[in-house]
């Protein structure tokens, strides 16, 4: 069976698309979501004229929604890619919350595009999207580590949805403080989030051992 190659169209196409979302989310990280308008975006991406946006977006919501999906999609290979590589349950848990603050330090552009974006994003009815809904998917991911911890004897009993959201509360906590004008020391918070919560969930399986 013969394989067909990508149209030089296709080729042309995607790699415009990505060069324009890249622009939009610059403009917006650095001029904020009301400023970045199709004629900055067109400025910046080197562009002709926004026309060639509306070629490839039907307007400035699908734009920024594929924005949010681009970054979430990256974010999500990278920690994948991470947690795969480990062989306990432990060592996952360790891997899912390391990637994740470490994506948050080394994307400071897509994470504030991101959090500008929020409050403008709409889904295909019109509906705002809300922070928990944004956190489940994230949420449901690391109730299956915990629970798999705790089938396998390496955690002890505890509520993993209650777990789950505590840990992505801790994870959120260092966006804006990577952002933000005080000192934050990136390394230590990341290590002590690690230790806490690795600790807290195998302490809970020494002590249900205890008292068995």
């Amino acid at each position: 069976m013969q394989i067909k190659k990508p149209s030089r169209d296709s080729v042309t196409n995607a790699a415009r698309r990505t060069q324009i979302v890249r622009a939009a989310a610059e403009t917006i990280a650095e001029l904020g979501y009301d400023k970045a308008t199709f004629a900055t975006i067109t400025e910046r991406a080197g562009l002709s004229s926004p026309r060639m946006i509306s070629y490839h977006f039907a307007g400035k919501q699908d734009l920024i929604r594929q924005i949010v999906e681009d970054v979430y999609l990256a974010g999500a290979a990278f920690i994948l890619e991470r947690v795969k590589a480990q062989a306990t349950a432990a060592g996952r848990l360790r891997a899912y919350l390391e990637a994740n603050l470490e994506f948050l330090r080394d994307h400071p552009v897509e994470l504030a595009a991101v959090t500008e974006i929020g409050p403008h994003l709409r889904d295909q009815a019109g509906e705002p999207y809300s922070a928990t809904g944004y956190q489940e998917p994230s949420v449901q991911g690391l109730v299956m580590v915990l629970e798999e911890g705790q089938r396998g004897g390496e955690f002890g009993d505890f509520d993993a949805r209650s777990m789950a959201v505590m840990m992505r509360a801790a994870i959120d906590a260092a966006a804006p403080r990577l952002r933000g004008e005080h000192p934050f020391d990136f390394d230590a918070y990341r290590s002590t989030v690690v230790d806490t919560f690795v600790h807290a969930v195998q302490q809970a399986e020494q002590r249900d051992a205890v008292e068995r």
